[in-house]
């Protein structure tokens, strides 16, 4: 019995089966940035902003990459999103900002403040930017992997609209509030991405796209009762909370943090009808390992830990690792991508669908 769930839960999402195909990852960045350019973003933007989309598509992350670009842009074609607003600084206090987002797109906001949390950490050895007034990041994963990739340890988070009910009640009135940490490793960075919800509903989307329960229970139907169904969970919009009591509690303390350092809208402030989750609040944090200069100590503490993880057995994994996996598997052989959604992304273009 053990093996078989632990079967279950190690299965990749993208191994599903699905109506799928795979795409040069260039083919598919190239595709997304020419639709984002006629949508009014400057080159340098657009080019930025469709490898966000594309890297969470390679990592194996549909959900929140190409599966959800539509939506992206939609947002802009609706004037909720301002494709060329850049996020403004309103206040600073030594290794603390806060900026404004300014209700540009959310991928570009986060991006452009993990990275100067990233710059304020090489000059005290820890910086924190908080974020208001900005929009979905889409894949949370993106700005962890980019604090890594900068040999720095990243956390980062965001509020949500209220979409999960706090534990002991039926009412969505939290946030599902992802946060991401990631840690520095030269052989393979450790980052782990996570949702307050067992599933967020990104996920949830893609099992039942894909014609799948989850390996877990999830959330509840519209009885109250436990289900792996994503469409009931969808439906009853009851998501679990990770951990039941503690995953409803993070989730409140991570939406307060977030709201008062970047004095902009806490969770019950999002209107629960705008599914596009505009106003947003966000903190990002970065920090130097090797600010007490001695920079192989930091790797050889992350080696270890990772080692004796791996003497655990076959299956024990680190945060990431699959990540990497598919990352090589995609670079190898091409991205995986929902055809439908290719199709109509290619449709932006004016190009004749690869699939067609």
């Amino acid at each position: 019995m053990r093996v078989r769930v632990r079967s279950q839960l190690t299965l990749p999402l993208h191994s599903l089966p699905f109506r799928a195909m795979r795409v040069p990852y260039a083919v598919l960045h190239n595709t997304l940035r020419a639709v984002l350019a006629a949508k009014g973003m400057s080159p340098e933007r657009a080019d930025l902003c469709a490898r966000l989309f594309a890297d969470a598509n390679r990592d194996g992350v549909p959900s929140h990459g190409l599966n959800r670009f539509p939506l992206f842009v939609s947002t802009i074609e609706r004037k909720l999103v301002e494709p060329g607003a850049v996020p403004v600084r309103v206040a600073a206090f030594g290794a603390i900002e806060r900026w404004d987002g300014k209700h540009g797109p959310g991928p570009l906001n986060a991006h452009h403040c993990m990275g100067r949390a990233i710059d304020l950490a090489g000059l005290h050895g820890i910086g924190a930017v908080a974020l208001a007034n900005t929009n979905h990041w889409m894949r949370a994963g993106n700005f962890g992997w980019q604090a890594a990739e900068a040999k720095m340890i990243g956390v980062c988070w965001t509020n949500t609209l209220p979409n999960m009910p706090p534990w002991g009640s039926v009412k969505p009135a939290i946030g599902n509030n992802p946060i991401v940490i990631a840690v520095p490793r030269a052989s393979g960075h450790v980052v782990l991405d996570m949702a307050m919800s067992q599933f967020s509903y990104g996920a949830l989307s893609l099992y039942r796209m894909r014609g799948a329960e989850l390996p877990v229970d999830g959330g509840f139907d519209a009885e109250g009762v436990l289900t792996r169904s994503p469409a009931a969970i969808e439906a009853s919009k009851r998501l679990l909370p990770i951990g039941y009591w503690k995953g409803s509690g993070l989730s409140v303390v991570l939406d307060m943090i977030a709201a008062l350092l970047s004095g902009g809208r806490a969770t019950h402030e999002i209107p629960d009808a705008a599914a596009d989750e505009t106003g947003q609040s966000q903190v990002f944090l970065a920090m130097d390992p090797s600010m007490h200069g001695v920079a192989t100590d930091a790797s050889n503490v992350v080696d270890r830990i990772v080692g004796d993880l791996h003497r655990a057995g076959d299956g024990a994994r680190y945060p990431g690792e699959r990540t990497l996996e598919t990352r090589r598997e995609s670079l190898a052989n091409g991205v995986e991508v929902d055809t439908s959604i290719w199709d109509a992304t290619q449709a932006m273009t004016g190009a004749t669908p690869a699939s067609g």
